[in-house]
């Protein structure tokens, strides 16, 4: 019987990383656009259950899907390409593949037989795999493989892939398999032996690359081509060259013009059309052409690696074109900040957004900088513990609670404006345990988040343990901070705003995860007109 659901399976080259999630986004993106049904899921080697207790170091940022799923941050490039939702199918871990195969040995469901990494962990693995494809709603799966070929911990999802094929059969399954062709300056030429070396590390686990994506800062010659195809068993027009692009949002019709859906569709013999990238095309030529420039000063203590901030960065980028200016971001590590140098390091700049983030390094510096911008009507965005931030600096400069504080940061304040939720205060495991995923939020009429969303009821993305204390909210709203955001169910403070302020926001949720490029996120696309007319004012 044919399966209805055609897989595709990308994995990665012997060398580091080298962009499988946005080749996988825009493959997805092109077979999309010529009417398949296509969701895209990334299946990570490492032993966390889910990244949502890793460093953002370690691992970029953490991901969080409708479902309160901690994902690896290529489900934003994916969400941000297609413009679908993901869900907890949509990212396995081995720790979560473990985790369930010894969960069911411990209640006695593999009838005393030895548990071992093939059948039972290649069979979880490909039960994975294959839930989204079964769910009815997809007609192609593409599932992204981390880490490398040759690593240990990928072997079991190598395996899982051989057999797979195998049990989809002709037409069903191919592997996209995605390498590096380095150019030796010194020699002038680009070099084939790695992509060999990873080809054949890969078919001594059994599989056969179908196609080779060759990552290339220069064009591929089509002697070049001739070679790798011999050498790597896969035909000529099924070699595919992605070369260095200036935006990640150029590779969609990088790979329709090296004709890779083609490829895909013709292998899982499917009709192939022409993609309709014309929305797609229009942000591209905004985003190329601004009429505008600004510059926006995003405030974390993760700034050394961009991808601890990466759906904010995206989220300006989107925002940036709808208003056709072109939003340079300067990083500023609040750990460094201080009244001295606050001056000379914010006020140049035309908005400044607080970042998320956990724990109390750098947070005074976070408080010191909410201050100038409200102070000198610079345009304000808090996301998360940015708006936590917020509330504290109005609480200690304005309300004059000089010891306010989060019980997070100082567990003894007197003045606990920021406080762990009740139901928070039992739990000692750290994973997964926070308020997680998309809960309701009901707005004031007449507020600026009101005016940014126009509607009353909106729905948003979380990831945080600790709250607004809805105890100081009489307070806080009398001194002119005013709550104009909450849950209707639990009461708790949503969008805190200040009515005194030219465009001062800041949000409990995570407004980054839900911004795509057909649908950039009103927040990201308000705070950037904000900064505009800021800028237009100086």
């Amino acid at each position: 019987m044919t399966p209805e659901t055609k897989y595709i399976f990308v994995t990665g080259g012997v060398t580091s990383s080298l962009g499988k999630g946005i080749i996988a986004a825009s493959l997805a993106k092109l077979l999309q656009a010529q009417g398949y049904r296509t969701t895209i899921q990334k299946l990570d080697p490492y032993i966390n259950v889910d990244p949502g207790t890793l460093n953002p170091y370690e691992h970029g940022e953490c991901y969080v899907t409708d479902d309160g799923a901690e994902t690896d941050l290529d489900l934003g490039h994916y969400e941000r390409f297609l413009n679908v939702p993901t869900s907890q199918a949509n990212n396995v871990t081995t720790g979560r593949i473990y985790q369930s195969v010894i969960n069911r040995e411990r209640k006695g469901e593999f009838l005393g037989k030895t548990v071992q990494v093939i059948p039972h962990i290649t069979d979880e693995i490909k039960h994975r795999i294959q839930i989204l494809g079964n769910s009815g709603e997809y007609d192609i799966v593409i599932t992204e493989i981390g880490g490398t070929v040759g690593d240990i911990e990928s072997l079991p999802y190598i395996e899982a892939v051989r057999q797979l094929k195998w049990d989809l059969g002709d037409n069903n399954a191919l592997v996209i398999h995605l390498t590096l062709i380095p150019y030796l300056t010194a020699a002038g030429e680009l070099k084939t032996k790695p992509t060999q070396h990873s080809v054949k590390t890969l078919m001594e686990s059994g599989v056969q690359a179908d196609i080779l994506v060759c990552r290339t800062e220069h064009e591929l010659p089509s002697d070049l081509k001739r070679k790798l195809a011999l050498f790597c068993n896969v035909r000529e027009e099924a070699i595919i060259q992605s070369i260095d692009a200036s935006t990640i949002y150029d590779v969609p019709n990088l790979m329709l013009e090296e004709q890779l859906d083609k490829v895909v569709l013709k292998k899982l013999a499917l009709h192939s059309d022409v993609p309709d990238l014309t929305r797609w095309n229009q942000f591209l030529k905004r985003h190329k052409n601004p009429k505008s420039e600004i510059t926006i000063g995003l405030i974390g203590k993760y700034v050394e690696l961009q991808d601890s901030y990466k759906s904010i960065l995206e989220s300006f980028i989107h925002a940036g074109a709808e208003n056709e200016v072109k939003v340079n971001v300067e990083s500023v590590h609040s750990e460094y900040l201080n009244e001295d140098n606050i001056k000379m390091k914010l006020s140049h700049l035309d908005g400044v957004l607080v970042a998320p983030g956990f724990g109390e390094r750098g947070i005074e510096g976070k408080i010191d900088a909410i201050r100038f911008v409200r102070e000198n009507n610079i345009p304000f965005l808090g996301i998360c513990l940015g708006m936590q931030m917020a509330v504290i600096e109005f609480c200690r400069n304005v309300l004059g609670l000089k010891d306010a504080n989060s019980t997070e940061m100082n567990p003894k304040t007197t003045h606990p404006v920021i406080d762990i939720m009740e139901d928070q205060k039992s739990i000692t495991e750290k994973g997964g345990t926070m308020r997680l995923g998309a809960w309701d939020c009901h707005i004031e009429k007449e507020s600026i988040a009101h005016k940014v969303y126009q509607s009353q009821d909106i729905e948003e993305r979380h990831r945080h343990r600790y709250e607004f204390n809805s105890s100081y909210k009489d307070q806080i709203e009398a001194a002119g901070l005013k709550a104009t955001g909450y849950n209707p169910e639990t009461k708790l403070v949503e969008i805190i705003e200040n009515p005194a302020h030219p465009w001062f926001v800041g949000v409990q949720y995570h407004p980054e995860y839900k911004s795509t490029v057909a649908n950039p996120h009103p927040l990201f696309v308000a705070f950037v007109r904000a900064s505009l007319k800021y800028s237009n004012k100086k």
